[in-house]
């Protein structure tokens, strides 16, 4: 219960102080010039330490954003058990923790508001993409204090809206672009060139997934390949079928022995060779336009789409967790999507051609 005092101060001027006494809790006291502002205080923090609001609020008073992404860094990522993280991602994401450190590392948790945060956001000239994960990692940071440290109750990241984001880009070989670019690979004077767009197609791995793969992670027998380290942060089995299998045969018969690596740089032995000029120089020959690496990934989910494979299959053979990122590829199975609807009308109405 509330315990109010009123005493005078030497300049006979009176204040009040006000003692919470709960059995099981810590006692707390606040001194106000106003009696209501002492019985307000009073009512509010009793209320609050009966719901559990009240002793968290005062830990978020004790730490600055600062302090949170500090320890998001230094002890959550590294030590997690929840995923594992990149290289990659580890360093994108101590870099971005370092920007909202610099722009809103002072304040309070207790301080910070949803339009704080949409301020810097709004103030970003990078992508949507890029803003998105800015927002994104800085929410997954109040998250882990909010459920793992006890510092806050509020993350303000879910009252901010997220920036539209583009359209996936769905950029893939027509069957004549795919005819014309594999034939320059195959002219490449770079011998390992082939293999590794003809492996990336026929698998949906990426680039970064491809260039660490070690022969301790293939199964040329059963052909399968493991995949360590992905973006998702999971392992992944991925199946080695057909022309794919049969060229990481031959590449077997002169496997380098002084690496581990499948496609060893020819300086450095344990880097993975750089594909870059001799993938930029086959598009040329080969008078594609608008063309990347990665849009090799798009390749393979657009044939799978276009050879009957559902989303959910899809979404298993390029590793992503949901249908979200495969939906864009959805508008390729729209005859399939057609002729399942047209036989079910036939068997419910029976409506015969």
């Amino acid at each position: 219960m509330a315990n109010i005092r009123t005493r005078t101060d030497k300049d006979g001027k009176s204040y009040h102080t006000v003692q919470i006494r709960l059995k099981g809790y810590p006692p707390q006291t606040a001194t106000f010039k106003r009696l209501t502002d002492a019985k307000k205080w009073a009512q509010d923090t009793e209320s609050a330490i009966r719901e559990g609001r009240h002793f968290k609020t005062v830990e978020a008073k004790k730490h600055t954003v600062a302090e949170m992404l500090d320890k998001y860094c230094d002890e959550y990522l590294p030590n997690n058990k929840e995923k594992t993280y990149s290289l990659k991602e580890l360093v994108e994401r101590k870099s971005r923790m370092a920007w909202w450190k610099s722009k809103i590392g002072h304040t309070l948790l207790s301080e910070i508001t949803p339009p704080m945060i949409d301020e810097q956001i709004s103030n970003m000239s990078q992508s949507a993409a890029t803003v998105d994960k800015y927002l994104k990692n800085l929410s997954h940071a109040f998250s882990i204090a909010i459920k793992k440290w006890g510092w806050t109750t509020e993350n303000p990241c879910k009252k901010v809206t997220s920036p539209t984001l583009p359209r996936g880009r769905v950029r893939y070989l027509n069957d004549e672009e795919r005819e014309r670019f594999l034939q320059a690979c195959k002219e490449s004077s770079n011998s390992i060139l082939y293999t590794c767009v003809v492996l990336a197609i026929s698998t949906g791995m990426r680039q970064s997934e491809l260039m660490k793969l070690q022969w301790q992670d293939i199964n040329l027998k059963d052909g399968y390949l493991i995949l360590h380290e992905t973006k998702n942060g999971e392992r992944r089995r991925v199946p080695i079928e057909g022309h794919a299998l049969e060229l990481l045969q031959e590449h077997a018969k002169i496997r380098r022995l002084d690496t581990d690596l499948l496609f060893p740089g020819n300086i450095h032995k344990d880097k993975a060779i750089d594909l870059r000029k001799p993938f930029e120089n086959a598009v040329e020959r080969a008078g594609i336009v608008n063309f990347h690496w990665h849009d090799l990934r798009h390749c393979t989910a657009s044939y799978l789409v276009m050879n009957g494979a559902s989303l959910a299959e899809i979404a298993e053979v390029l590793g992503h967790k949901t249908l979200a990122m495969v939906k864009r590829y959805a508008h390729l199975s729209d005859s399939h999507v057609a002729n399942v609807v047209a036989s079910m009308n036939n068997k419910i109405f029976g409506i015969s051609e």
